[in-house]
């Protein structure tokens, strides 16, 4: 299955399947375009966060439809198997945007916001932010949604969820797209994520009042947006002020940047305990988790995982190759669907 050639169908609003026509954009396949064509338009939605018009953004090769928004909170939209999508830190469900619509048309999809994010419930102020922890909020967001067990496809901070999401049984499978957490006690990497945090927090929040004059400019989106993606100019000016205005709004971040501060023992544990099927699929240009200080436990660690790389992408890979992405994503999840019971076929005659 080759997605890149794959003609999207449009994803159906919440509640709806297939009988809503939506708009559909076509990107050519070059690889930087004018700023004007990064774009060409935008649907407001009903419950969506301050800063979110909507906006469809193209990229090379991109086919984005338009898909159903249910609030700040969370997205829902399509049926089939359940897919839960978990965003990065300091982000929201919309960081999604690009792929909702082609994996909404495959699957039910289930994109919440994260507790203490922008949009997301209140993460517990008492207790320290650390990866279990955020889980536990997780599990009890699902429980409210009735979401037993899911394909789990997390980024960053996501991907580190999806991992403990796993080691809980809760994971059908599991794609994680530059996981967090794959650093090691004495290593320097959570001293220097907590400094590249607190600098991109102080430096978002002092641009706030000005945003959205700010990125009107497709080099200063390129600027603003390089340690996320590599090609942040063709992002849409709306989008690039949701994908900022989200970092302002993370209740969490202070938390999470002191807890990597002072605790050594701020990563993943225990990943030999996951049994199901993994992919952790490694951005080729990662500015914020380096592929070579941040695979190796991963590759020992997991057992059987599964490890691609995502050619010319940054952190935030969906973004920057939103086909390679949803290919790597159904590829992997549609060869783990649990195969239909053959009870019946395989029953003996009766006597």
């Amino acid at each position: 299955m080759d997605l890149r050639q794959h003609q999207a169908r449009p994803a159906a609003a919440p509640g709806q399947r297939g009988g809503a026509v939506r708009d559909r954009c076509h990107a050519d396949s070059s690889r930087a375009r004018p700023a004007a064509d990064a774009r060409r338009g935008a649907a407001t939605h009903d419950g969506a966060a301050d800063g979110l018009t909507g906006a469809l953004r193209q990229s090379r090769c991109c086919r984005l439809s338009r898909v159903g928004e249910i609030s700040r909170a969370l997205y829902r939209a399509g049926t089939g198997e359940p897919v839960l999508l978990l965003h990065g830190f300091t982000g929201a469900w919309h960081h999604w945007r690009p792929l909702l619509g082609d994996l909404a048309a495959r699957y039910e999809v289930i994109a919440p916001t994260l507790a203490g994010h922008d949009g997301g419930p209140p993460y517990e102020a008492e207790n320290p932010m650390s990866f279990p922890g955020a889980a536990d909020h997780l599990e009890r967001h699902l429980d409210e949604l009735g979401v037993d067990t899911a394909h789990v496809v997390g980024n960053s901070l996501g991907g580190a969820l999806a991992l403990e999401l796993a080691k809980r049984g809760r994971a059908r499978s599991v794609v994680a797209l530059a996981p967090a957490g794959g650093w090691s006690r004495g290593d320097g990497e959570t001293e220097r994520l907590a400094r590249f945090f607190a600098r991109q927090i102080r430096l978002t929040r002092a641009m706030a009042p000005r945003m959205e004059m700010i990125m009107r400019r497709p080099s200063v989106r390129k600027l603003a947006l390089r340690d996320a993606m590599r090609h942040g100019e063709l992002v849409s000016p709306a989008e690039a002020v949701a994908i900022t205005s989200a970092v302002v709004g993370c209740t969490v971040a202070e938390k999470a940047l002191q807890s990597l501060r002072t605790d050594p023992d701020m990563a993943l544990r225990d990943l030999d305990r996951i049994s199901c099927p993994v992919l952790v699929a490694s951005p080729q240009f990662d500015r914020i988790l380096p592929v070579e200080r941040h695979a190796p436990r991963f590759r020992n660690e997991i057992e059987g995982v599964e490890w691609r790389t995502l050619p010319g992408c940054g952190h935030v890979p969906m973004w920057d190759d939103t086909p390679l992405v949803v290919q790597a994503i159904c590829e992997f999840i549609d060869r783990h669907i649990a195969a239909p019971a053959v009870a019946d076929e395989l029953a003996l005659p009766a006597a």
